[in-house]
């Protein structure tokens, strides 16, 4: 794993918080119709996405060959209310957790970094492919972040 590619995990939190910086609850908690998420609901479920990819990480160093934990993410979010809660608390946690991995992977052997798990998929993953896999994942609800505030900016505007 390149040291760029760890600093580009560990700016995921940057990049939330300026995507969120200046918004209102009633901005982070607009939703575009019931069954779609809000930023609140995005940013829970990138903290929960975060615990599982902490667990899975870990459970790969433990040399456990159990199949890797899939999670719904959808029933999670709906699950706890997400959109009832706050969005600091997530983006909280999730910074939480980027530090403690970080910590993490500064111990880790470059062989540590090639052990593999199975994903609910059945496809091997190695713990690099974790790491980039979450700092996409986490690019994507970025897009969507925008793609929200864009609604909701648009739903202000015709009321």
């Amino acid at each position: 794993m390149s040291i760029a590619q760890i600093n580009d995990y560990q700016n995921t939190h940057q990049q939330l918080v300026q995507a969120t910086d200046g918004l209102t609850e009633e901005q982070l908690r607009w939703k575009a119709e019931p069954a779609s998420w809000s930023i609140t609901e995005v940013l829970a479920h990138l903290a929960d996405h975060s615990i599982v990819v902490s667990f899975r990480i870990r459970d790969i160093l433990a040399g456990t060959t159990a199949q890797l934990p899939a999670f719904n993410q959808d029933a999670w979010v709906s699950g706890q209310h997400a959109n009832q809660g706050s969005a600091a608390d997530s983006l909280e946690l999730f910074r939480s957790l980027l530090h403690y991995n970080s910590l993490l992977f500064g111990r880790l052997s470059v062989e540590d970094w090639e052990k593999s798990g199975i994903n609910f998929k059945g496809e091997t993953v190695r713990i690099t492919d974790i790491i980039r896999s979450f700092t996409a994942h986490v690019q994507t609800h970025l897009n969507q972040i925008a793609r929200i505030k864009q609604g909701a900016a648009s739903a202000a505007f015709i009321q």
